[in-house]
């Protein structure tokens, strides 16, 4: 199911569901996550917002894009050296995970076929790919319903934001949040990311 496509349907039955989650949908009405078609661009953009804030991925984005003369595709990756990636800000283990990536067959993969889990364990297999860059590429480039990344920093925050007052949580709080929203825990993360910025994530 593309979540995209059933983005309305979720927004209101999340609304009935969680009254948090209906003010926070309400500040965005109209609004709704922009997929990426691009199954290398989701990539390499996760694995630039590894660890890092969202302002200092949004930095060493646009050197690459500079870099790439805006063409940012496997050719083109495989063609610069660590040096010249690195000039774009990039760590070294960044650069060697982004050009594992290019040079890897993930992106022939028939997604489809696989559920969240194998395909995030399938995207795992590549070196510079763990959980939550899996996570982002089912969310952004697959669209997939139901995905709740509890190792995002951001959306921790906005859960204890937004339902303990800025409080700690425990991992069982925070999962117990996953089975609240199913089947539509991607629109409640995409949501809880805006109550923190205005600006909508996307990778």
């Amino acid at each position: 199911m593309n979540v995209s496509e059933n983005w309305e349907v979720a927004a209101k039955e999340l609304s009935r569901k969680d009254p948090v989650i209906m003010k926070i949908i309400k500040l965005y009405s109209g609004d709704k996550m922009q997929l990426k078609n691009n199954a290398f661009l989701t990539l390499v953009r996760s694995v630039v917002g590894q660890q890092i804030s969202v302002k200092a991925a949004d930095s060493v984005w646009k050197k690459l894009e500079e870099l790439c003369r805006d063409s940012i595709e496997p050719k083109r990756i495989k063609s610069f050296s660590e040096d010249e990636l690195r000039s774009a800000g990039l760590s070294r283990s960044k650069v060697n995970y982004i050009q594992n990536i290019a040079k890897s067959d993930i992106l022939d993969v028939n997604w489809s076929s696989l559920d969240d889990e194998e395909a995030i364990n399938l995207l795992c297999k590549v070196k510079g790919i763990g959980r939550w860059t899996a996570e982002m590429f089912l969310i952004f480039h697959l669209a997939r319903p139901n995905i709740l990344p509890l190792g995002d920093i951001g959306l921790i925050k906005a859960i204890e934001l937004n339902y303990n007052n800025g409080e700690k949580m425990s991992k069982e709080e925070l999962e117990a949040y996953g089975q609240k929203w199913s089947p539509w825990c991607t629109v409640a993360t995409w949501y809880l990311w805006r109550s923190l910025d205005p600006i909508p994530v996307n990778y």
